[in-house]
């Protein structure tokens, strides 16, 4: 059993995005009956390994668009970029709320150029994991997810006044009737829908209940959106009572229909 293996059925998840960023091979299946990591960190129910096992991208693999490949007069992705974006890509959580803040925190990324060229990086990334032989769907969804964000917010910038403020109040805004935000909804389904590699499976549990966002984070981070922890009200944040520290400091005209 591998170091990676034996801290995923322990539950450490903390160690076993150390020993991923020290080049620890996730696809390792060198046990006498054929687990990797993740199986070993699935069948124990780690589900937080689970996490950091199905969303880890290296930073090298990214750093490779900030470079000049072949006939290239610039590299697809300015180095300048690569940080926040990678930063985003590291996040486990989904929410819409939490990617565009992301985006929002950042004044580099926060640019309609910026976000057209790291979201054009991102369709490539997706089609790389679909196509490289150990094909990745999970990672590749995800990077399809963040490039539909990153495109939003991008249309955003170029139509509205009030910026990504106005994305996030869209997001926010809740049906009169119970508070549900029908638009994060539809934007949701939307991607998952456009995803170019047709997941059927997931596709087909995207009925009334659970909510798509529940079904996209049950697909790329494994159980935890079924676990038994409190999720910020605003933009998921895992941890929290109603809002995260992050989001009581900041107050939306939305409020009333989330909280």
């Amino acid at each position: 059993m591998t170091p990676l293996m034996h801290a995923a059925y322990k539950g450490k998840a903390d160690m076993c995005k150390l020993l991923l960023q020290h080049g620890a091979d996730v696809n390792c299946n060198q046990h006498e009956h054929g687990y990797t990591a993740l199986m070993f960190a699935g069948l124990s129910g780690q589900h937080d390994c689970v996490t950091v096992i199905n969303n880890y991208f290296s930073r090298a693999r990214l750093d490779y668009y900030t470079k000049l490949q072949g006939l290239e007069k610039e590299p697809k992705l300015p180095a300048k970029l690569a940080g926040p974006l990678h930063k985003i890509i590291m996040s486990t959580n989904l929410n819409p709320v939490k990617v565009v803040m992301l985006v929002k925190e950042n004044p580099l990324l926060a640019e309609v150029e910026a976000l057209d060229k790291c979201r054009r990086v991102m369709e490539l990334i997706c089609e790389k994991c679909i196509k490289q032989q150990d094909m990745n769907e999970v990672l590749a969804m995800k990077m399809h997810y963040i490039s539909c964000v990153l495109g939003k917010c991008a249309s955003f910038l170029k139509d509205r006044e009030d910026k990504l403020d106005g994305l996030i109040k869209s997001l926010l805004k809740g049906r009169d009737s119970d508070g549900f935000p029908v638009f994060q909804e539809k934007f949701i389904r939307e991607c998952i829908r456009k995803f170019p590699y047709c997941d059927a499976t997931l596709l087909q549990q995207l009925g009334n209940d659970p909510t798509a966002l529940s079904v996209l984070t049950q697909a790329i981070t494994g159980q935890v959106g079924f676990m038994d922890t409190e999720f910020c009200t605003t933009c998921g944040e895992k941890g929290a009572e109603k809002r995260c520290s992050i989001c009581k400091m900041v107050s939306f005209e939305t409020t009333e229909f989330i909280i």
